[in-house]
């Protein structure tokens, strides 16, 4: 099962000057939420973006940024927080 996290929230962004299609991002990312689509990287589902920004530190080019704990990860915690769950 794939998990989706909170839509149109991710903060991931890929610079397609800055990409050369080398698929480092491809991957590293544990959800496939990056392809390659004409030699390009690109989003293909965002939705299932994390934020944890693995792609971000195996980026050659600098190409992707991604503001960790900013969007659904950042709103996941909080929930939990606000609920008086555990994280552990």
């Amino acid at each position: 099962m794939k998990l989706k996290y909170l839509k149109n929230v991710a903060s991931l962004n890929i610079n397609c000057c800055k990409c050369t299609g080398c698929g480092v991002c491809v991957d590293v990312c544990p959800h496939e939420v990056i392809g390659i689509v004409g030699k390009k990287a690109v989003i293909i589902d965002l939705d299932s973006c994390m934020e944890c920004g693995a792609c971000l530190k195996n980026c050659p080019f600098e190409a992707i940024s991604v503001s960790k704990g900013v969007g659904c990860a950042i709103a996941v915690l909080n929930s939990r927080k606000n609920n008086g769950e555990c994280c552990c």
